[in-house]
């Protein structure tokens, strides 16, 4: 036993079991069940061409060796991401805690409570601070969620703009330069116009639908948008604004001036900036408009017993319903850094958080009549926490960084200096003797905090927020903890049992690979600090990118993308920049399988490209002969396949390098959906298929963790056409020789976490990434023999084998009047999530244990499902059963009557493991319906969802 290897650890079966499961699967080795699940022709001919695996302790010390080389100045940068402090009580009992960060996506809401009424905390503390009537439960970043509002007013634009066909989208000058730049790529292949110009010379025209506004602006200068909202709106044009959270609390609501959508991030609330993420960003707008938002919203609904009780509301995996007619592609939230971010709000409260806001907007009052006392003109009248002074900008950059500050230069003559939470008295007076040495002058001491310029502006707040009890009674470590601990108990997590999820690959996110995030060396460094101050980062990055390359046998890699679906439509338009640079620009058909991801097509609409959907057979394969003649019905105008692989049906396809083939032929680009590449890690790769992008979700494959629902990060991995096209930022140089524009806000995206993803290669190795796969195939493969005599897989490979997943087919049990979501609900009681269900196909279930499960975990879940077949098999009254009561919650197993045609034991302890470790859902079965029909997505007193009910 060799205790310094991670892929030990790492690993679930165990050397003793692999021989027992094998002879269940009816195979001799590893080896023969490898090659009877792999095709001919696909496999590497060798082993993958990276370092030796370090020990955790080797990696740790290396990791922190690396930290050593960022440098961590004082920041005051700004452009939308501040320095914040992170409170203890959530840094460890949240960020920290397996139990909040292994969490899935609460589409399983019975055990999801607690996850989901911190969601709902945060969706009413941005609701309060925007002055709107909904918010979602978070988005990427600013950038990203602000091309969404775009998006959301271009779809609502009345008949008449729409039969005009009005495209012209105005951007204020004063909107942050990189979310302007994610603008400009999401508006191009959808056909919107974008104006760029001084908001205060708008002429109002009829040929727009919407503009865009920042409050306060990139300078830092506050506006009083009222006027230009009301023109606008009288000629018809909808209004979204770009505001800073932490200024919401000093200004006026932009809701209040009648604006249409309200975005930002939520980062300063707690957040580190983590050289660019991942940070939770925001989005509310007008009850009217909410079919139209996107991502998920968190709503309030009841139980079957009329017990309050959370879900998820309208959005619930729309994409893969709507597919290529989706509101929006975004499949990843946010979560875990939404609800670290809606924490802070209970935390401090609203005098916590006015407290803060008055500390950050006086040190910037203090700062700038100190440096007007030293002779610098500053230029904003009006300003929150942003000041912008007239100075040569060489000779304040060398000495304020030989003083380890940093600020931002928007030009030769200007600095602009953003003050935050962190700064101190002594801060302050290190800014100011930093100019009285460029003005060669005697710098004075700032001793106190009393001016502030906000009180008598015509946008001063005066309205109350965070009024809920929630916000006004955990202001306690103690009570923090405890209301953050009872809130926890309420989910299940990896940390309780297996979460088998097709599709999602819900594997051990380890210790090792997590420390590392709360080093203040990683979090504390701002995403445009000059390069020579991120070397750690720059290293790191590199490196992961070089790793990603090899294991996709591709040339390149970008990590920018934020999410899976951003992946996609970064691949996309990498995909649609080289056609564009060979002149073919009216190549726009994306041919997508009927079995894909929801979010392919919905990626392929964004991308400006038509989409296509090709057959399959009946074995869940592609139809060849179908994709061959749709390719050459539209070979001229052909972009693209996509396709994923191994299958959405869990199979590994053996005519994929026809497949591949066919289109290339034909003039198109091959992108590979990588949500199921950990089947693929060291056995073969996209490169080796033909495909020529694939996007990697490292909230899957690679170890990141879900956080109930994001961060998420899907870097895209290019062959050498593509290169070229990788995306860059406009601050910070990066991509290829003819880049695209920026897909999100920071040049290397969600960087923080990608620390993880570099641990969990480092530390496998070459053999552990490889012995990884394989054991997820030899997993998959195990519990698809033992429940074969109970349940029919529905797509098996050509020798009969699934790859890493496999989808359980469920609806003969619809004679017996049993659902699949019935079966969901029972599996609660046996202590297990549920399996994905009704995707790829309705009526089923997608089962996939991973590589980290250990052979006793993969028993009980297999002896669970057995047992509920068992369950289903003696039900005498189709409406009063186990399986259609289920869940069962304590309340319900300690009543005085018993009106159930089987017992409490039977109920809530099926079989003796259960007792060992049982978990309580928190309410019973919530109802969907109702919630849909009665939409509350804020945590309002109970009075008032009594009264509109």
């Amino acid at each position: 036993m060799n205790t310094d290897s991670f892929a030990l650890r790492h690993i679930g079966p165990r050397p003793e079991n692999i021989s027992e499961m094998l002879q269940v699967i009816g195979v001799d080795s590893l080896d023969q069940l490898i090659y009877e699940t792999l095709p001919d022709g696909i496999k590497l001919e060798k082993e993958l061409d990276l370092p030796e695996a370090l020990s955790e302790q080797e990696y740790l010390e290396h990791i922190t060796k690396l930290a050593a080389k960022n440098k961590v100045f004082k920041t005051y940068i700004g452009l939308g991401y501040h320095n914040s402090n992170t409170p203890p009580v959530i840094q460890r009992n949240v960020l920290e805690n397996p139990g909040w960060y292994t969490a899935y996506t609460p589409y399983q809401a019975e055990i999801a409570q607690g996850r989901l009424e911190a969601l709902l905390n945060f969706q009413t503390m941005i609701v309060d601070l925007t002055g709107l009537e909904l918010a979602n439960a978070s988005l990427l970043d600013e950038s990203t969620a602000a091309a969404e509002a775009m998006n959301l007013l271009f779809a609502v634009r009345d008949r008449k703009q729409k039969k005009n066909k009005v495209v012209k989208f105005f951007i204020s000058e004063e909107v942050l330069p990189q979310t302007i730049a994610v603008l400009e790529t999401r508006a191009n292949p959808l056909g919107i116009e974008l104006v760029i110009g001084d908001h205060q010379e708008f002429d109002y025209s009829e040929d727009f639908f919407g503009a865009l506004l920042q409050y306060p602006g990139a300078s830092g200068k506050i506006y009083d948008y009222a006027g230009f909202v009301q023109k606008a709106k009288d000629a018809g044009i909808k209004i979204a604004v770009a505001a800073d959270i932490l200024s919401l609390v000093k200004l006026r609501a932009p809701g209040e001036l009648g604006v249409d959508v309200v975005v930002g991030t939520t980062q300063r609330f707690g957040i580190p900036l983590g050289y660019g993420g991942p940070h939770a960003a925001f989005f509310a707008t007008k009850e009217e408009y909410k079919r139209n938002v996107p991502g998920r919203i968190i709503g309030v609904t009841k139980d079957r017993d009329g017990n309050l009780a959370m879900r998820m509301a309208l959005q619930t995996r729309e994409q893969h319903i709507k597919r290529d007619r989706a509101t929006s592609n975004i499949c990843t939230a946010q979560v875990l850094l939404a609800v670290m971010a809606g924490m802070y709000a209970v935390y401090h409260g609203p005098k916590g958080l006015e407290y803060i806001a008055n500390k950050v907007h006086k040190s910037t009052v203090a700062l700038a009549n100190s440096l007007e006392e030293l002779g610098f003109y500053q230029l904003n009248e009006t300003y929150f926490d942003t000041i912008r002074v007239k100075a040569d900008v060489e000779k304040v950059k060398q000495i304020a960084e030989a003083s380890e500050i940093n600020f931002y230069y928007p030009d030769a003559n200007t600095v602009a200096i953003s003050l935050n939470e962190t700064t101190s008295l002594t801060d302050l007076n290190n800014i100011i003797a930093v100019f009285a040495h460029v003005a060669g002058k005697e710098s004075h001491k700032v001793t106190t905090l009393e001016k502030s310029i906000l009180e008598n502006i015509s946008v001063s707040r005066d309205t109350p927020f965070l009024t809920n009890d929630v916000f006004n009674r955990y202001h306690s470590e103690t009570e923090l903890m405890r209301y953050i601990k009872k809130l926890e108990r309420k989910d299940l997590s990896l940390n309780h049992s297996m979460i088998s999820l097709g599709s999602c690959t819900m594997k051990l996110n380890a210790a090792a690979e997590m420390l590392p995030l709360s080093y203040p060396q990683w979090g504390n460094i701002h995403p445009f600090v000059p390069i020579n101050q991120a070397q750690g980062y720059q290293e790191v990055l590199k490196r992961l990118e070089d790793q990603l390359t090899e294991i996709t046998g591709f040339a390149a890699t970008s990590l920018q993308p934020n999410s899976g679906a951003q992946g996609e439509y970064a691949g996309l338009m990498a995909i649609k920049a080289y056609h564009d640079s060979k002149g073919d620009t009216h190549r726009n058909i994306c041919l997508i399988p009927s079995s894909a991801h929801g979010t392919n097509p919905a990626s392929a609409v964004m991308a400006g490209m038509k989409v296509v959907v090709t057959k399959s057979t009946e074995k869940g394969n592609i139809d060849v002969d179908d994709l061959r003649e749709k390719a050459l019905k539209h070979k001229d105008n052909l972009a693209a396949l996509m396709v994923t692989y191994p299958s959405t049906h869990g199979v590994f396809e053996s005519e994929i390098k026809d497949i591949t083939k066919i289109i290339h032929e034909n003039g198109g680009k091959v992108y590979m959906d990588g949500a199921n590449m950990n089947a693929q890690v060291g056995l073969t790769n996209p490169g080796k298929i033909g495909a020529d992008v694939c996007h990697l979700n490292l909230h899957k494959t690679f170890a990141i963790p879900h956080g109930g629902g994001g961060p998420g990060v899907g870097p895209i991995c290019v062959a050498k056409d593509l290169v070229p096209f990788l995306p860059s930022n406009p601050i910070i140089e990066t991509g290829g020789t003819s880049p695209i524009s920026a897909i999100s806000a920071a040049p290397w995206g969600s960087s923080l976490v990608c620390l993880i993803s570099y641990a969990y290669i480092s530390m496998l190795g070459p053999k552990g990434l490889k012995s990884a796969t394989e054991h997820a195939i030899l997993n998959a493969n195990y519990i698809k023999q033992r429940l074969n005599n109970h349940f029919k897989t529905l797509y098996s490979g050509e020798r009969g084998r699934a790859a890493h997943e496999m989808i359980l087919d469920l609806r003969p049990f619809k004679e017996k009047g049993i659902e699949v979501v019935d079966i969901a609900k029972r599996l609660i009681d046996y202590g297990f999530h549920s399996p994905t269900v009704s995707f790829p196909v309705a009526g089923t279930m997608m089962i996939e244990p991973t590589e980290s499960e250990s052979k006793a975990e993969l028993d009980r879940f297999c002896d669970a499902l057995n047992s509920i077949k068992e369950e289903i098999d003696a039900i005498e009254d189709q409406e009063n059963n186990l399986l259609k009561n289920a869940p069962h919650t304590m309340e319900m197993l300690t009543m005085d009557e018993w009106n159930f045609p089987y017992t409490r034991k039977q109920a809530a302890f099926p079989l003796p493991y259960v007792s060992e470790n049982k978990f309580w859902p928190s309410v019973k079965r919530v109802d969907d319906a109702y919630g849909d029909r009665n939409l509350m997505c804020t945590c309002d007193p109970i009075e008032e969802y009594m009264d509109s009910e």
